[in-house]
Protein backbone atom coordinates (compact mmCIF):
# COMPACT_ATOMS: atom_id res chain seq x y z
CA UNK A 1 0.00 0.00 0.00
CA UNK A 2 1.13 3.51 -0.96
CA UNK A 3 1.93 6.25 2.00
CA UNK A 4 -1.12 8.13 3.12
CA UNK A 5 -1.46 11.27 3.26
CA UNK A 6 -3.37 13.59 5.84
CA UNK A 7 -4.16 17.10 4.17
CA UNK A 8 -5.44 19.27 6.06
CA UNK A 9 -7.70 21.95 4.17
CA UNK A 10 -8.08 25.51 5.10
CA UNK A 11 -10.86 27.36 3.15
CA UNK A 12 -10.69 31.21 2.89
CA UNK A 13 -12.18 34.66 2.56
CA UNK A 14 -10.56 37.62 2.14
CA UNK A 15 -8.17 37.35 5.55
CA UNK A 16 -9.79 34.61 7.36
CA UNK A 17 -9.99 31.12 7.59
CA UNK A 18 -13.75 29.87 7.36
CA UNK A 19 -15.79 26.77 7.53
CA UNK A 20 -19.10 25.89 5.96
CA UNK A 21 -21.40 23.47 5.69
CA UNK A 22 -22.52 22.12 2.02
CA UNK A 23 -19.50 24.95 1.02
CA UNK A 24 -21.91 27.14 2.30
CA UNK A 25 -22.93 29.40 5.67
CA UNK A 26 -19.13 30.53 6.06
CA UNK A 27 -18.14 31.00 9.40
CA UNK A 28 -15.00 32.80 10.62
CA UNK A 29 -12.83 31.04 12.85
CA UNK A 30 -9.55 32.58 12.88
CA UNK A 31 -5.95 33.51 10.73
CA UNK A 32 -5.30 30.77 8.38
CA UNK A 33 -1.70 31.26 8.92
CA UNK A 34 -2.05 30.25 12.41
CA UNK A 35 -3.75 27.34 11.97
CA UNK A 36 -0.95 26.16 8.77
CA UNK A 37 1.46 26.94 11.07
CA UNK A 38 -0.10 24.53 13.80
CA UNK A 39 -0.70 21.75 11.25
CA UNK A 40 2.49 21.71 10.00
CA UNK A 41 3.70 21.22 13.66
CA UNK A 42 1.55 18.64 14.19
CA UNK A 43 2.22 16.41 11.34
CA UNK A 44 0.38 17.16 8.31
CA UNK A 45 1.89 15.97 5.25
CA UNK A 46 0.45 18.54 3.20
CA UNK A 47 -1.67 21.09 3.49
CA UNK A 48 -3.96 22.88 1.68
CA UNK A 49 -5.37 26.68 0.65
CA UNK A 50 -8.80 26.96 -1.19
CA UNK A 51 -9.69 30.86 -1.83
CA UNK A 52 -13.39 29.91 -1.66
CA UNK A 53 -14.76 33.05 -3.25
CA UNK A 54 -12.17 33.46 -5.71
CA UNK A 55 -13.92 32.54 -8.23
CA UNK A 56 -17.35 34.31 -7.73
CA UNK A 57 -14.87 37.95 -7.66
CA UNK A 58 -12.49 36.61 -10.36
CA UNK A 59 -9.80 37.31 -8.59
CA UNK A 60 -7.25 35.17 -5.87
CA UNK A 61 -5.73 36.86 -3.45
CA UNK A 62 -3.63 34.62 -1.69
CA UNK A 63 -0.14 35.74 -2.54
CA UNK A 64 0.27 37.51 0.74
CA UNK A 65 -0.83 34.65 3.01
CA UNK A 66 0.90 32.13 0.76
CA UNK A 67 4.38 34.20 0.97
CA UNK A 68 3.92 33.99 4.81
CA UNK A 69 2.78 30.52 5.36
CA UNK A 70 5.55 29.17 3.09
CA UNK A 71 7.99 30.78 5.20
CA UNK A 72 7.38 28.93 8.07
CA UNK A 73 6.22 25.23 7.04
CA UNK A 74 8.28 23.09 4.98
CA UNK A 75 5.85 20.58 3.87
CA UNK A 76 3.47 20.53 -0.10
CA UNK A 77 1.27 23.66 -0.02
CA UNK A 78 -1.41 23.22 -2.55
CA UNK A 79 -3.11 26.46 -3.39
CA UNK A 80 -6.48 27.30 -5.49
CA UNK A 81 -9.26 29.60 -5.90
CA UNK A 82 -9.54 31.87 -8.82
CA UNK A 83 -6.58 30.25 -11.02
CA UNK A 84 -8.13 31.27 -14.24
CA UNK A 85 -4.51 31.72 -16.88
CA UNK A 86 -1.13 30.43 -16.72
CA UNK A 87 0.15 33.59 -15.05
CA UNK A 88 -2.12 33.26 -12.67
CA UNK A 89 -0.57 29.87 -11.86
CA UNK A 90 3.33 30.85 -12.02
CA UNK A 91 2.12 34.09 -9.72
CA UNK A 92 1.03 31.91 -6.99
CA UNK A 93 3.87 29.35 -7.46
CA UNK A 94 6.23 31.94 -7.26
CA UNK A 95 4.78 33.50 -3.94
CA UNK A 96 5.58 29.97 -2.71
CA UNK A 97 3.14 27.54 -3.25
CA UNK A 98 4.08 23.88 -4.76
CA UNK A 99 0.74 22.59 -6.24
CA UNK A 100 -2.03 24.41 -7.70
CA UNK A 101 -6.02 23.16 -7.63
CA UNK A 102 -8.28 24.02 -10.59
CA UNK A 103 -11.72 23.87 -10.83
CA UNK A 104 -13.83 26.17 -12.31
CA UNK A 105 -11.23 27.35 -15.03
CA UNK A 106 -10.48 23.84 -16.21
CA UNK A 107 -14.20 22.83 -16.72
CA UNK A 108 -14.43 26.52 -18.65
CA UNK A 109 -11.51 25.81 -20.32
CA UNK A 110 -9.90 21.94 -20.25
CA UNK A 111 -6.66 22.59 -22.25
CA UNK A 112 -5.84 25.22 -19.34
CA UNK A 113 -4.76 21.67 -17.59
CA UNK A 114 -2.91 20.10 -20.96
CA UNK A 115 -1.00 23.38 -20.69
CA UNK A 116 -0.51 24.10 -17.43
CA UNK A 117 1.16 20.43 -16.62
CA UNK A 118 3.39 20.78 -19.64
CA UNK A 119 4.97 24.19 -18.42
CA UNK A 120 4.80 23.14 -14.82
CA UNK A 121 4.73 19.24 -14.41
CA UNK A 122 1.75 16.82 -13.99
CA UNK A 123 2.27 16.59 -10.22
CA UNK A 124 2.57 20.47 -9.46
CA UNK A 125 -1.86 20.04 -11.35
CA UNK A 126 -4.57 19.35 -9.00
CA UNK A 127 -8.20 18.94 -10.51
CA UNK A 128 -10.70 19.63 -7.72
CA UNK A 129 -14.48 18.14 -8.79
CA UNK A 130 -17.67 19.53 -6.35
CA UNK A 131 -20.12 16.41 -7.07
CA UNK A 132 -23.37 16.46 -5.98
CA UNK A 133 -25.38 13.26 -6.15
CA UNK A 134 -28.63 14.09 -8.62
CA UNK A 135 -32.37 12.70 -7.75
CA UNK A 136 -32.02 10.50 -10.52
CA UNK A 137 -28.65 8.93 -8.88
CA UNK A 138 -26.14 10.73 -11.40
CA UNK A 139 -23.13 12.64 -10.16
CA UNK A 140 -22.81 15.96 -11.57
CA UNK A 141 -19.70 18.46 -10.95
CA UNK A 142 -19.65 22.40 -9.93
CA UNK A 143 -17.87 25.33 -9.84
CA UNK A 144 -17.58 28.39 -7.72
CA UNK A 145 -17.70 25.87 -4.89
CA UNK A 146 -20.35 24.50 -5.92
CA UNK A 147 -22.56 27.51 -6.58
CA UNK A 148 -23.04 27.10 -10.40
CA UNK A 149 -24.37 24.19 -12.17
CA UNK A 150 -22.18 22.95 -15.10
CA UNK A 151 -23.68 19.31 -16.21
CA UNK A 152 -20.57 17.70 -16.51
CA UNK A 153 -21.01 14.18 -15.53
CA UNK A 154 -18.39 13.83 -12.83
CA UNK A 155 -16.91 10.54 -13.89
CA UNK A 156 -16.84 11.63 -17.55
CA UNK A 157 -14.62 14.43 -16.24
CA UNK A 158 -12.19 12.63 -14.15
CA UNK A 159 -11.32 10.51 -17.16
CA UNK A 160 -10.79 13.64 -18.67
CA UNK A 161 -8.70 15.39 -16.94
CA UNK A 162 -6.62 12.73 -16.23
CA UNK A 163 -6.57 12.67 -19.89
CA UNK A 164 -5.14 16.01 -20.16
CA UNK A 165 -2.61 15.90 -17.74
CA UNK A 166 -3.56 16.66 -14.38
CA UNK A 167 -1.12 14.75 -11.57
CA UNK A 168 -4.10 14.24 -9.05
CA UNK A 169 -7.52 14.92 -8.47
CA UNK A 170 -9.55 16.19 -5.52
CA UNK A 171 -13.32 14.96 -5.18
CA UNK A 172 -15.56 16.47 -2.62
CA UNK A 173 -19.17 15.45 -1.56
CA UNK A 174 -20.74 18.56 -1.55
CA UNK A 175 -23.77 16.65 -0.18
CA UNK A 176 -21.64 14.98 2.83
CA UNK A 177 -19.01 18.40 3.02
CA UNK A 178 -19.34 19.59 6.87
CA UNK A 179 -21.64 17.05 7.79
CA UNK A 180 -19.07 15.01 9.70
CA UNK A 181 -21.74 12.29 8.21
CA UNK A 182 -18.49 10.35 6.54
CA UNK A 183 -17.42 9.89 3.06
CA UNK A 184 -19.76 9.05 -0.43
CA UNK A 185 -17.72 5.44 -0.65
CA UNK A 186 -19.35 4.89 -4.13
CA UNK A 187 -18.28 8.85 -5.10
CA UNK A 188 -14.74 8.24 -4.12
CA UNK A 189 -14.38 4.43 -4.60
CA UNK A 190 -15.73 4.79 -8.53
CA UNK A 191 -13.27 7.50 -8.80
CA UNK A 192 -10.35 5.87 -7.74
CA UNK A 193 -10.84 2.64 -9.33
CA UNK A 194 -10.80 4.05 -13.00
CA UNK A 195 -8.29 6.69 -12.00
CA UNK A 196 -4.68 6.21 -12.63
CA UNK A 197 -3.57 9.26 -10.62
CA UNK A 198 -3.57 10.03 -7.37
CA UNK A 199 -6.88 10.51 -5.64
CA UNK A 200 -7.90 12.81 -2.37
CA UNK A 201 -10.92 12.32 -0.65
CA UNK A 202 -12.80 15.36 0.77
CA UNK A 203 -16.10 15.81 2.49
CA UNK A 204 -17.64 14.23 5.27
CA UNK A 205 -15.38 13.39 7.33
CA UNK A 206 -16.22 13.43 11.03
CA UNK A 207 -14.28 10.56 12.40
CA UNK A 208 -11.06 8.95 12.26
CA UNK A 209 -13.05 5.81 11.68
CA UNK A 210 -14.74 7.86 8.46
CA UNK A 211 -11.03 8.17 7.03
CA UNK A 212 -10.31 4.18 7.72
CA UNK A 213 -13.11 3.66 5.25
CA UNK A 214 -12.31 6.50 2.95
CA UNK A 215 -8.84 4.69 2.30
CA UNK A 216 -9.98 0.85 2.67
CA UNK A 217 -13.23 0.98 1.11
CA UNK A 218 -13.49 4.33 -1.06
CA UNK A 219 -9.49 3.36 -2.48
CA UNK A 220 -8.67 6.71 -1.44
CA UNK A 221 -4.72 7.49 -1.82
CA UNK A 222 -5.13 11.00 0.46
CA UNK A 223 -7.54 12.61 2.94
CA UNK A 224 -8.09 16.43 2.66
CA UNK A 225 -10.09 17.25 6.19
CA UNK A 226 -11.16 20.81 7.54
CA UNK A 227 -13.69 20.26 10.43
CA UNK A 228 -12.20 16.91 12.17
CA UNK A 229 -9.75 19.22 12.80
CA UNK A 230 -10.50 22.85 12.93
CA UNK A 231 -12.69 22.67 15.79
CA UNK A 232 -10.33 21.25 18.46
CA UNK A 233 -7.45 23.68 17.20
CA UNK A 234 -9.05 26.54 17.85
CA UNK A 235 -8.87 25.40 21.65
CA UNK A 236 -5.28 24.85 21.34
CA UNK A 237 -4.66 28.51 19.32
CA UNK A 238 -3.99 31.23 22.05
CA UNK A 239 -5.16 34.37 19.18
CA UNK A 240 -8.92 35.06 19.69
CA UNK A 241 -11.57 35.47 17.75
CA UNK A 242 -11.85 39.23 17.49
CA UNK A 243 -15.52 39.97 18.49
CA UNK A 244 -14.82 43.23 15.92
CA UNK A 245 -14.42 41.22 12.76
CA UNK A 246 -18.23 41.31 11.31
CA UNK A 247 -17.35 38.73 8.34
CA UNK A 248 -18.99 35.05 9.13
CA UNK A 249 -20.42 34.34 11.71
CA UNK A 250 -18.46 33.63 14.94
CA UNK A 251 -21.65 33.39 17.39
CA UNK A 252 -21.29 29.64 17.40
CA UNK A 253 -17.60 29.65 18.77
CA UNK A 254 -18.07 32.25 22.04
CA UNK A 255 -21.45 30.46 22.79
CA UNK A 256 -19.53 26.59 22.56
CA UNK A 257 -21.46 25.38 20.08
CA UNK A 258 -21.42 21.60 19.80
CA UNK A 259 -20.99 19.37 17.12
CA UNK A 260 -22.25 16.66 17.47
CA UNK A 261 -20.87 14.24 14.25
CA UNK A 262 -17.41 15.78 14.95
CA UNK A 263 -14.77 13.91 16.37
CA UNK A 264 -12.71 16.27 18.49
CA UNK A 265 -9.25 14.92 17.39
CA UNK A 266 -5.49 16.06 16.15
CA UNK A 267 -3.40 15.25 13.31
CA UNK A 268 -1.09 12.57 15.61
CA UNK A 269 -4.20 10.51 16.93
CA UNK A 270 -5.60 10.53 13.58
CA UNK A 271 -2.30 9.09 12.36
CA UNK A 272 -2.02 6.66 15.36
CA UNK A 273 -5.59 4.78 14.83
CA UNK A 274 -4.34 5.13 11.20
CA UNK A 275 -1.17 2.32 11.69
CA UNK A 276 -3.22 0.75 14.21
CA UNK A 277 -5.26 -0.31 11.14
CA UNK A 278 -2.62 -1.52 9.29
CA UNK A 279 -2.31 2.08 6.78
CA UNK A 280 0.75 2.87 5.71
CA UNK A 281 1.18 6.86 6.96
CA UNK A 282 3.89 8.64 7.95
CA UNK A 283 4.62 9.83 11.54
Amino acid sequence: MSVIRIIPRLDIKGPNLVKGIHLEGLRVLGRPEEFAEYYYESGADELMFMDVVASLYERNSLSEIISKTAKKIFVPLTVGGGLRSIEDINQVLRAGADKVCLNTAAIKNPEIIKKASNKFGSSTIVVAIEAIKESNGTYLAYTDNAREYTGVDVFEWAEKVQDLGAGEILITSVDREGTGEGFDIDLISRIAMQAGIPVIAHGGVGTIKHIIEGIQSGGADAVSVASLLHYETIKQLKSPIHTENKEGNTEFLRNSRSFNNIQSTNIQQIKGELRDAGIHCRQ
